[in-house]
């Protein structure tokens, strides 16, 4: 009986200590300590030290790249033109459903389909979650 208490001990053991190795801890930052004053100054945001004349003309922190440099910014004239409509706003559902479906543009139009689609499935769940 000895043998198998000190046996499910050390699998106790063995357990906790393979817990201990399965949690994610993260080291503290250089030079500072845990307990440290909160809101010190040296936590503070630091100030940008690029000019602003690279801020004009490059795209910083647009870079993916290891060994590359962030991109420069080119004229308008040189982007394609269905960039300039991605911020455009659309029409609701129900703005669509106001208008004469037989007179929407086809862009209108299969956005009026994929929403109204939408719509019903989300109805139809409904009905199915309640029965």
């Amino acid at each position: 009986m000895a043998l198998t208490r000190s046996g499910s001990w050390r699998s106790v053991i063995v357990a906790k200590e393979a817990i201990a190795f399965g949690q994610r801890t993260f080291a503290a930052a250089a030079g500072k300590s845990k307990k440290g004053s909160k809101g010190a100054a040296s936590d503070a945001p630091k100030a940008s030290v690029l000019s602003k004349e690279v801020k004009s003309t490059t795209v910083v922190g647009a870079n993916i790249l290891k060994d590359g440099t962030d991109p420069k910014i080119m004229p308008d004239s040189e982007y394609p033109d269905w960039l300039w409509h991605l911020l455009d706003k659309r029409p609701a559902l129900s703005e669509l459903r106001r208008k004469n479906i037989e007179t929407l543009p086809y862009e209108d139009l299969k956005r009026f389909v994929k929403l109204d689609n939408r719509a019903r499935i989300k109805e139809n769940n409904s009905i199915k979650a309640k029965n």
